[in-house]
């Protein structure tokens, strides 16, 4: 298998694309196991902050990294919280405390007014000066429930509506959120280019 380091902590994420690369031949590695330091997320653009952290991961294991930034982009909000889903409550923040605070904000937009989507960036840089590292997005439409449903997924995936299956984004199960996603399309781009690469 080829072994490739993901410059992320977040468990759910790190579930997520250990299910969707095992399939093409490819080990993930949490950075956490090769002892790479988070990096502050300075960039302005869910582009910027990827190429970041996977340059970071890149240039402490000489291994190719790959890095995710992602987040929920909800219209009412004007666009917000964006780049800044995971801390939207602060640097410290809980799901929990995340997802309080966007219906706090929410509190009084109605239900056709709360239209959202989930964005993701994954970033592949094959050693940590590459010139051109692999840029791959993924967009998932829906809106933001008033209340919690289902028990799977993580962050704002309880209160993420998915109009295509009429139910929240954690009552799909795994594979199918999987199908769905803006992770799992940035993703099945990110591995048809890789094999393409590494078979050429």
């Amino acid at each position: 298998m080829k072994s490739i380091v993901l410059a992320s902590s977040n468990q759910g994420k790190l579930r997520e694309f250990a299910q969707i690369l095992a399939a093409f031949d490819f080990e993930v590695i949490p950075q956490s196991q090769l002892n790479v330091p988070d990096v502050p997320e300075t960039g302005l653009s869910f582009v910027e902050n990827a190429l970041i952290k996977a340059r970071n991961a890149a240039q402490h294991t000489s291994l190719p990294a790959m890095s995710d930034d992602s987040g929920i982009e909800v219209d009412a909000l004007q666009g917000a919280p964006g780049i800044y889903s995971a801390r939207f409550a602060g640097e410290k923040a809980s799901d929990a405390d995340n997802n309080k605070l966007l219906l706090e904000k929410l509190k009084d937009i109605p239900d056709e007014q709360r239209t959202a989507r989930y964005h993701c960036v994954i970033v592949y840089m094959h050693h940590a000066n590459d010139p051109m590292p692999l840029i791959c997005q993924g967009t998932w439409e829906g809106r933001i429930l008033h209340e919690p449903r289902g028990e799977h997924g993580f962050g704002y995936d309880p209160f993420f509506y998915v109009p295509t299956h009429q139910c929240a984004s954690a009552e799909l199960p795994p594979e199918v959120k999987n199908q769905l996603s803006h992770r799992g399309q940035a993703l099945r781009i990110l591995q048809t280019t890789l094999q393409s690469s590494f078979s050429s």
